[in-house]
């Protein structure tokens, strides 16, 4: 699927970005900071480079949580509906919640990681790649 732009944006529509691609991938986390953060069994998320990601409206109602003892663990979100959005990692990439697209990025999730922190309700394998933690570059 050939994609020119992707436009994503919250629940109320109040903040808006667009992504340019190529995009790098998309993974499935099932560690516990992402339930936590998403309020579900994994999170499924876009990452892209701070270069593809333009704020079309709204940045200035971000609210921003840093988890201060992780590595790269945030969570970015509208200030007046809650929902999760992109966010700049401390690792230097934008982890973009793929719930929060409005268009088709034209990519699969290509593997599960920290597969081994699952919670027993979660989602059985689809014959995806696991992997304990980040898989290796």
């Amino acid at each position: 699927m050939d994609v020119s732009v992707v436009e994503g944006s919250c629940l109320c529509g109040k903040v808006r970005f667009s992504l340019q691609p190529p995009f790098e991938t998309m993974r499935h986390c099932h560690c516990g900071r992402c339930r936590k953060g998403t309020g579900t069994g994994h999170a499924t998320n876009l990452l892209v480079g701070m270069d593809q990601i333009s704020w079309l409206s709204g940045e200035d109602l971000i609210s921003r949580f840093e988890l201060s003892d992780a590595k790269s663990f945030g969570k970015w979100f509208c200030r007046c509906c809650g929902s999760p959005l992109p966010r700049l990692s401390r690792s230097g990439y934008v982890v973009v919640p793929s719930g929060s697209l409005d268009t088709d990025p034209g990519i699969s999730p290509s593997s599960r990681i920290f597969w081994d922190s699952r919670v027993r309700w979660s989602c059985e394998g689809d014959g995806l790649p696991t992997h304990s933690g980040y898989p290796e570059s």
